[in-house]
């Protein structure tokens, strides 16, 4: 038996299940409700991802993919889910653990979750506000770029993925 409570594992578990049910309730009404949207950031060689060779070659450490109008077929199991995304006008099938994610942003409330998956802390980073509300995301085919990296209370910059 441990000699402590794991609560920052506790903490993240249970923040990956928010992540989990916002994307059930997606999949189970087929789009995201109002404004919502989601920018989910996982590495794309953590155990068990499973998506096509030239997409892993082109986001060799982690990619950014965004849940709002053009997905098909998102299904939601205990421990990942699968999308259908265009990446240059192409379908492309993916399978994303929980355990893979390192950032979860829906951006038209504010809200956002950053996970540790290397094992080195437990700790979850909850991203600070966004600022600009109301704005357009970009489609999932026009990412480029992962986000910037956070660390614990930094603000993460969505401009990068937003149509000028």
């Amino acid at each position: 038996m441990k000699d402590y409570i794991g609560y920052d594992a506790l903490t993240q578990a249970a923040s990956r299940g928010i992540v989990r049910q916002a994307l059930l309730d997606v999949a189970e009404a087929g789009t995201p409700p109002g404004d919502h949207h989601f920018y989910v950031t996982f590495l794309t060689q953590a155990p068990g991802v499973k998506m096509a060779p030239q997409l892993i070659e082109r986001f060799p450490e982690d990619i950014t993919i965004v849940i709002q109008h053009q997905f098909w077929n998102l299904e939601v199991f205990d421990n990942h889910f699968e999308i259908v995304l265009k990446f240059g006008g192409v379908p492309q099938h993916l399978v994303v653990p929980f355990g893979a994610i390192t950032r979860f942003v829906d951006p038209s409330v504010k809200f956002g979750l950053a996970f540790d998956v290397d094992g080195a802390s437990d700790n979850l980073n909850v991203i600070a506000p966004i600022e600009g509300k109301g704005e357009e995301s970009a489609e999932p085919s026009a990412i480029e770029a992962p986000l910037e990296a956070a660390s614990e209370n930094t603000v993460v910059n969505l401009d990068a993925f937003r149509r000028k």
